[in-house]
Formats: structure tokens, sequence, C-alpha cells
């Protein structure tokens, strides 16, 4: 089992920055591929990004290509999320998310431990 908190969300301009962090603790971290997903209210929850357990391979939602970017550091037990130019689209609570799978890791319902999630407000 592993627990997950999120840490780092905030209210930012429109074209500002964040980092989001997920501290992972109970379990071997780098056994798990890591997600962020994000909920915007009235939405469902959507993927934002993945990073497999080396932190080699990284993939992401076309709505935040090139504007976020997922890392982790095994040795802290952490993953990041790096949010530059930020829209008021992406105002949600965003959720840290770890699974064992190799597979499906844009789909929700791969993921097995969740953190309570973070809230990022971007005003126009």
């Amino acid at each position: 089992q592993v627990q997950l908190v999120e840490s780092g969300g905030g209210l930012v301009q429109t074209g500002g920055s964040l980092r989001l962090s997920c501290a992972a603790s109970g379990s071997t971290f780098s056994s798990y591929t890591m997600g962020w997903f994000r909920q915007a209210p009235g939405k469902e929850r959507e993927f934002v990004a993945a990073i497999n357990r080396s932190g080699v391979n990284t993939y992401y939602a076309d709505s935040v290509k090139g504007r976020f970017t997922i890392s982790r550091d095994n040795a802290k037990n952490t993953v990041y999320l790096q949010m530059d130019s930020l829209k008021p689209e992406d105002t949600a609570v965003y959720y840290c998310a770890a699974t064992e799978s190799l597979l499906r890791i844009r789909v929700l319902s791969a993921y097995t431990y969740w953190g309570p999630g973070t809230q990022v407000t971007v005003s126009s």
C-alpha cells in the first residue's frame, strides 16, 4: 500500500506557473507508475500526465502538452507536476495517483491509490 499527499496548489494569474508535489509513503515508490489527474467543478476527473517507474517515459494529455512537465525523484519518494503558461481552464482539483499497472496509464480506473487533491485556481 502507498499513501499519497499533494501540495503546491494555489491561486495564480493567467500565464503564471505552479509546481505541484506528491509525497508518497508506505511502500516502494519506485514500484509504481505515477499519474496526475484533475477534476473541474461539474466535470469528470480527467488524465493530465503520467510517468513510468524509472522516470524515463512520460505521457501527457493533449490539453497540457508543452505546458506541463511531470517528473519524479525516487530517492525522495516524490512526483512533481510543473505547470507553466497556466490558463483559466486549468482550474481544478489536482490529484496524484499510483498504479502497479504498466498499461492503460491514461485511464482513471487503472490507478489504485489516490491522494486527497490540491486546488489550483487560475484567474483571468
